[in-house]
């Protein structure tokens, strides 16, 4: 996936001028920008959504200002901790010189990275694009996990007992033997276990089933 394609930027900020120009940095590279004025903005819009599961649609990562009016950075960034959103919705600082360590410290809990202003605009934005790409494997995951729960929830308990037992390796006799039914049954089963899942062989199976 390249995250560029499908992506969104957003610029919380409590200068016009910062914002400004991190929306047409972001242009240059073909990266599009949503901008907030503060960080109580940006919680009221991620507040919006609903909880607790809610992930961006699309890739997305934060350019986040560390001290602004009102709610500062750092209290958005204990929000997006709390909601589980940091792989997501990557948290790129933008801090002055005395909000540094700060910022490192935040590294540690999880941001993606710091930019001290005045930052050089080819750096941040190669940073962001990182960012976003793993804000897309990440999405691409969630995707993925979500689409083999549904597949699991498709199961009949039988097909979920000969599952289990094709799992572990168990042949179709075995199989068969131990759950009572024909060896016609079981490959019954097992060809609805292998569609329902979307996969071709048992190691698939198994391989879909430990991530």
């Amino acid at each position: 996936m390249q995250p560029t394609q499908d992506a969104l930027v957003f610029i919380v900020d409590d200068d016009a001028g910062v914002r400004e120009a991190l929306a047409w940095l972001l242009r240059s590279r073909r990266l599009p920008s949503e901008s907030f004025t503060s960080a109580d903005a940006f919680a009221t819009f991620l507040n919006a959504r609903p909880e607790p599961d809610w992930r961006p649609s699309q890739p997305g990562c934060l350019l986040l200002d560390v001290r602004m009016p009102g709610m500062s950075g750092l209290a958005l960034f204990e929000q997006l901790i709390a909601r589980g959103l940091l792989e997501s919705l990557p948290v790129i600082f933008l801090t002055g010189h005395a909000d540094v360590p700060t910022a490192v410290d935040a590294v540690k809990r999880g941001a993606f990275d710091f930019c001290e202003k005045p930052f050089s605009d080819n750096a941040l934005v190669d940073r962001v694009e990182q960012a976003l790409q793993r804000s897309a494997t990440t999405l691409e995951s969630v995707k993925a996990k979500q689409s083999r729960q549904h597949n699991l929830a498709e199961l009949t308990e039988r097909e979920r007992d000969v599952m289990r037992l094709v799992v572990e390796g168990l042949p179709n006799k075995l199989i068969a033997d131990q759950l009572d039914i024909s060896v016609r049954t079981v490959e019954v089963h097992r060809a609805r276990v292998f569609d329902k899942m979307a996969v071709k062989s048992a190691v698939e199976l198994a391989n879909l089933l430990r991530d």
